[in-house]
This record gives C-alpha cells, structure tokens and sequence, in this order.
C-alpha cells in the first residue's frame, strides 16, 4: 500500500513542459544569432567539437533529476505493517447508471457526472461502513467488490463512462440481482443499494422479483433520480463539442425524461426511500440521516498500521542526475566520438 503525504507538490510538475519549450526557443534563438555571425557550415568547421545533440541530453538529465525531487517532495511511503481492525459499519453497494440517456444535460453537467458527485459526495460522509461499486446499461458489470479502501472506489468511479458498456438500456433488474452478490458477511444486519438512475428505458421484464429477493436477504434499496421529469435531448459529442443530438429511427429527436414512478416503485418495494439528486447537498444530508438512523455491525478489517518514508530515495536520484549532469560538457569526448552514440560523426 502506498501514500502520498503531500499530493499538492504534484503541481510542480508542471514547470518541465515550460523549461522544454523555453529550451527550443533557445536553440531557435541561438541558431538566428549564428546566422547573423556567419555561415553555420563554417562555424561547424570552426568548433568540430562541438557536440549536438549533448545539450538535448543534458536536458533531459536535469529533467529527471527535478521530476524525481519533486516525487520527493510529495513523500511517498509504503505500507510496512498489516494487521487487522475491527470496524462497525454498513455495507453499501452503488450501482450506478452508465447508459445514453445519462449524457442529458439537463442537470448540470450532465446526469452521469451528477450521478458520480453524488456517490462521491457520500462516500466523503462515510466513516468505517464497506462500499462497493456496480456500473450498468442493458446489462449490469462488477466494478469494485466490496471494500473499505474509499480511495480506490473514487478513481474506480471517476473512470465510469457510457461508453465502457457496449449493449445500451438500463436494466436495473440485472443492477439488483448482481448487487445481491456482493454481500459476503453473513453477520451483517444492513445491506443497502443504492440506484443512481434517471429510471428511462428500463430493460426488458419486471424488477419485482429481484426487488423482492433483495429483500428476503436483508437488503434495503434506495433510489436516486439524476434528471428533470420535463426531459432533455441527448448530445453526441467529439471532442467536447456537440456535433448532433440523438435521434430515432423516425429521424425525431430523442428527448430523455427522469422517470420517477419506476424509482419510487422500486424503493418502496424495497423497504428503502426515492431521494430526488438535483440539489447534492440536500441528497447528501438525506442519506447521510438514513445510514446513521441504522444499526452498525461489527466486522474486522485489515489495514496497514505503520508507513515508512520514501522520500530519501527519490531525493538521492535526482542529486545523482543534477552530478552528473554537472560532468556532460557539450564539447565531444574522445571515447564518445570512438563509439558515435550520438551518430555525429556522419558529417566528419
């Protein structure tokens, strides 16, 4: 396991790109001057050993050199030390919809980006109840197991898109009954799912069996609706911009509605509640009331306890390329010119 104690230092990295182009306007700059002075055929002439391609490669040394100090700075440490923890907590399974219709735009962003705060947004309340990820159109996919790591779930769920589902539709019946495999502690009192949907073009058959055999294992579901019930057009995009929207086969546009009735049936056949996710915040508040309001069961986890600091790795390398760095002249050596790495000879 690895942390990285101060992730803001990552912005550091930003400085390489402006000292490479800073770099080729130099070179540029220098080579106008040159002209200015003389034929560069001659000057070659005039400094044969003078090295081309030892300035890029000094660059590119010092380079390293700083990426490495500023991995430093962010102070990497590993995990030395497992052991087990005891925890109470709930066990929460998100299954969240990824079809077309999730791209309307009439909830800003869109629907599935609203979808992704929401679940990110409860997470961020959460405190030691086990979370698992679930990603479904016409057909439902495991994207997370069940786990207490609330960071691995965030980038898990940050790289979900409607395009990682092949087969469109949204069936919910196959979110339900996929989501009934993630529980694995037979102990735990309080398994909730949680649908993040618009509810539109639901797959084929009814969600009432696998409501219903949710229930008899203990799970409670909850629903929430991402859209307005007036409906918006689908965009199709390339490259961020709209290039037209969605059509059938008629030729009509598509307009894409919140179907609420099929969330609210769902939750009140599932023993939970339908929470309307236009305002984040007050959906948030909803559910963080709901998750405290039940009981918390004991279970034991495994953590790393003791983390030792990397840093002075990274920190010793990148001196180590700064020294040598100090030592590449941009003349050419005698056993470099015998070997002609850098092809310089050809002209010679």
């Amino acid at each position: 396991m690895i942390q990285l104690e101060e992730k803001i230092y990552f912005y550091l990295l930003f400085i390489l790109p402006v000292l490479v182009v800073l770099f080729v306007v130099l070179q540029f700059w220098k080579k106008r001057t040159q002209k200015k002075f003389g034929d560069l055929d001659l000057l070659k002439r005039v400094t044969p050993d003078k090295s081309i391609f030892k300035s890029s490669f000094k660059l590119l040394l010092f380079l390293l050199g700083l990426s490495l100090l500023i991995i430093g700075l962010v102070n990497p440490k590993i995990g030395t030390k497992l052991e087990t923890v005891k925890r109470e907590g709930v066990d929460i399974v998100f299954a969240l919809d990824v079809s077309k219709s999730m791209l309307a735009e009439d909830i800003a962003p869109n629907r599935l980006e609203k979808g992704k705060r929401l679940v990110s947004e409860i997470i961020n309340q959460l405190g030691s109840d086990r979370i698992g990820i679930i990603a479904y159109a016409a057909q439902a996919y495991p994207q997370l197991p069940i786990t207490t790591d609330y960071g691995a779930a965030k980038m898990f769920l940050q790289s979900m898109n409607t395009d990682m589902l092949s087969s469109q539709g949204t069936a919910i019946n196959q979110a339900i009954d996929l989501a009934s495999t993630y529980y694995d502690d037979d102990q735990q009192t309080n398994r909730v799912l949680f649908i993040i949907s618009d509810g539109e073009d639901h797959g084929e058959g009814s969600t009432e069996n696998e409501v219903e055999k949710a229930v008899d294992e203990g799970i409670k579901i909850f629903t929430i609706g991402v859209g307005k019930t007036k409906g918006a057009p689908i965009p199709i995009k390339r490259n961020g911009v709209v290039e037209s929207l969605k059509k059938d086969m008629n030729g009509d546009v598509v307009i894409t509605k919140l179907n609420e009735e099929i969330l609210q049936e769902i939750a009140d056949k599932g023993n939970g509640a339908y929470i309307n996710g236009e305002n984040t915040t007050e959906a948030v508040e909803v559910i963080k009331e709901i998750l405290n309001q039940m009981d918390k069961t004991e279970f034991e986890d495994k953590q790393f306890a003791e983390y030792k600091d990397q840093f002075q790795w990274f920190v010793a390398a990148g001196f180590l390329l700064f020294f040598l760095d100090m030592f590449v002249l941009d003349r050419k050596t005698k056993w470099l010119r015998k070997l002609n790495l850098f092809n310089e000879n050809k002209n010679n």
